[in-house]
């Protein structure tokens, strides 16, 4: 059988997993970045389990969590400091918290060494379902499959009218990274999860060089997502935080939330994959597991099945349940942060007692990958 070849739209966490999963099944790929060089939001990133497993599988484990913090335990408190919920991270599998611009080099390395090859300034502008693709730069080009891993904003995606909803959920986090200090402000080994109001502090270490907040709050409060970030608006919210407060400085960016669903995740030759496809608010640390699952997923099933039209549907089919039930559950974290205080303490409380709700929480954490 001839060599295949595919050509990939976003050097994101889904775009590199699939180059690098189908370059070590002999793919010729060719993977497109419209930056100038590999970057993400700086930030950390949680890998549970399932991402664990992906990078094992594409050979990118190692890089991938080297410095990586494993915390004893995830913690949620209410305004006062008081304990509401506190769950073992060893008792549901391991989950790292590293810095996202590791992980994505990692990544991008284990693509580069099965072959893959990464353009930078290179932007695909379309595709067609017959594997057709248009560059910025005016050239064209055709390959085996077309992947769209070009985030929440993908114009190939619109352009095959595959979008079916784009839901706001009103909600969206400030995001910091910057550097551990070791005092008593960031010595806490535990990620913490700081409610007060409808406003959430995230703690969440990333070894020892780096600390990772992410300061979420409503769309509608201009204060909690003003940058440079409103100290004394934060500072009132937590007062007990201040210290950590004042070092943010003029750090951060602000994303809203938003859930993504399509009519299908293919269209032809195309398929979608990552935020293009299942875009979700973070909650449950889920957005690169998922993205990562399902590329790796996607190599699999058109590696296996030269059908392409039926591999991409049973592709799909495998894979979009347990995507959606991510989603879901995320959602409705989202929804719970906007009760009242006293019943969101009460919910938090009781669900981190109950062994089903910590199961649907989990369900992804602790699934195996296609693939793994």
């Amino acid at each position: 059988m001839a060599r295949r070849h595919v050509e990939i739209s976003g050097a994101g966490f889904a775009g590199l997993t699939a180059a690098a999963a189908l370059a070590q099944r002999g793919w010729s790929v060719r993977v497109h970045e419209r930056a100038s060089s590999l970057r993400t939001a700086g930030a950390g990133i949680f890998i549970f389990e399932n991402g664990l497993k992906v990078l094992r599988a594409i050979g990118a484990f190692d890089e991938a969590i080297a410095g990586g913090h494993q915390a004893p335990a995830r913690e949620t408190r209410d305004s006062a400091g008081r304990l509401l919920a506190r769950l073992s991270t060893g008792q549901d599998g391991r989950v790292y918290t590293v810095v996202r611009q590791q992980l994505l080099e990692a990544v991008a390395h284990a693509a580069q060494r099965a072959g893959a090859q990464i353009v930078m300034n290179s932007e695909v502008m379309s595709a067609t379902p017959r594997g057709e693709i248009l560059l910025a730069s005016g050239e064209r080009a055709t390959a085996d499959l077309v992947i769209a891993a070009d985030g929440v904003n993908s114009r190939i995606r619109d352009g095959l009218g595959l979008l079916k909803s784009r839901v706001s959920l009103g909600d969206g986090a400030i995001r910091v990274l910057m550097p551990r200090h070791g005092d008593a402000v960031d010595s806490a080994d535990e990620i913490v999860e700081h409610w007060s109001g409808k406003r959430r502090l995230l703690y969440v270490p990333c070894g020892k060089p780096w600390l990772y907040l992410a300061l979420t709050t409503l769309v509608a409060d201009t204060a909690g997502h003003a940058l440079p970030l409103d100290r004394q608006a934060w500072g009132a919210s937590f007062p007990h935080l201040r210290p950590l407060l004042e070092r943010i400085g003029t750090l951060g960016r602000w994303d809203p939330f938003e859930t993504i669903h399509l009519h299908r995740w293919s269209s032809g030759k195309v398929a979608v994959v990552g935020d293009a496809a299942h875009a979700q608010a973070p909650n449950l640390g889920q957005g690169g597991g998922c993205a990562m699952m399902n590329a790796l997923g996607l190599a699999v099933a058109v590696d296996e099945d030269p059908d392409l039209a039926g591999a991409l549907q049973r592709w799909e089919a495998r894979e979009r349940p347990l995507t959606e039930h991510t989603q879901r559950v995320s959602r409705l974290y989202s929804t719970v942060g906007r009760w009242p205080e006293v019943l969101r303490s009460f919910t938090f409380n009781v669900a981190g007692r109950s062994h089903w709700l910590l199961e649907q929480r989990m369900r992804t954490a602790n699934h195996s990958p296609t693939g793994t």
